[in-house]
């Protein structure tokens, strides 16, 4: 991962080798902000090369961007981007379908090469994930995708879905997980095709879209609701919004089921706390883990590392 800061840069300079070494030169844009601003500016990036995409994480103080026609002829991307606003908001103007703004939460795409203007709608500036997919990776190479001029996701049942991908990017980052993030970049970008009707929802492309985004909300939600003794297949297929058997066909395609994914994560959750707070009583981390009983998180406990949680609990961090 490559990461940078204005607070590597004298004060003086930070905006304009913000504007000219990190968004002409990085990003293919013309930062604009008033001179008598520039001294408080401040900004930073998270720079990650996943499943054969770029994603960025940005966070700046208030400033505007353009991506002019100069700016696409001096830089062509060919690649669509999914953005994930997480600030408060943004405002996007230039384009041929009229401005529009995107709020906290939200998600949009374009295609790198039109032209466009944005800037932060609230004080606090600029928050906001970016996946940038070259488009010669993805497995359609319809003429269209050249034209997504930058618009919001209209279809808010998409929203929990991207915003699992994402999730789910940043921890395949951490945990080298290539296959994993790039089935998740392939699936971000097809559901963004889905929303703007290049791909359709029963096409091959688009239901492997579908599962693969379901399943990665699946894990989120799981991971949400573990102290619930009640969390269950039917729980988790109705806060998706698919039926129990369609759950169960997604957890088909990966190394454990259901159930077992759910006492894997207990199990894990479990381990954690007990390396966080060594004076929390074992019976209280397995009720709050959602384990129904002491006794069936013991031989659970027993069963996935042959040894009891109080022995765990005993040896040094650094083996456990």
């Amino acid at each position: 991962m490559f990461h940078w800061c204005t607070d590597e840069v004298e004060p003086h300079d930070r905006f304009d080798f913000w504007r000219e070494v990190r968004s002409k030169g990085l990003f293919g844009v013309t930062a604009e902000l008033e001179r008598e601003r520039r001294a408080d500016f401040f900004g930073e990036f998270s720079l990650r090369q996943l499943g054969g995409a770029g994603l960025v994480e940005l966070k700046a103080s208030h400033y505007t961007v353009e991506r002019s026609t100069a700016d696409i002829a001096r830089a062509p991307g060919d690649a669509i981007c999914v953005y994930q606003q997480l600030g408060d908001g943004g405002w996007f103007g230039g384009l041929r379908g009229g401005d529009f703004a995107i709020t906290n939460g939200s998600f949009a795409t374009s295609h790198t090469d039109l032209p466009y203007r944005t800037a932060p709608l609230g004080t606090a500036g600029f928050h906001l994930r970016i996946l940038k997919i070259p488009v010669s990776g993805l497995s359609t190479q319809d003429k269209r995708i050249r034209e997504l001029a930058p618009k919001t996701f209209n279809d808010h049942a998409l929203a929990p879905l991207l915003g699992a991908c994402f999730a789910g990017l940043g921890e395949t980052a951490a945990d080298d997980g290539g296959s994993d993030a790039a089935s998740l970049v392939q699936a971000l970008a097809h559901l963004a095709l889905i929303e703007r009707g290049i791909v359709r929802p029963g096409s091959r492309l688009g239901q492997a879209a579908l599962r693969t985004a379901r399943l990665s909300l699946a894990r989120r939600l799981i991971a949400r609701h573990l102290q619930n003794q009640g969390l269950a297949p039917a729980m988790v297929a109705d806060l998706i919004g698919v039926s129990v058997r369609h759950l169960h066909m997604l957890f088909e395609t990966t190394e454990k089921s259901f159930s077992q994914t759910v006492t894997d994560e207990r199990l894990k959750q479990s381990r954690r706390l007990m390396r966080e707070a060594p004076e929390r009583l074992i019976a209280d981390i397995a009720t709050s883990c959602g384990f129904e009983s002491l006794a069936t998180y013991y031989r659970v406990f027993n069963a996935a590392y042959g040894m009891a949680p109080g022995d765990f609990r005993a040896q040094p961090s650094e083996t456990g």
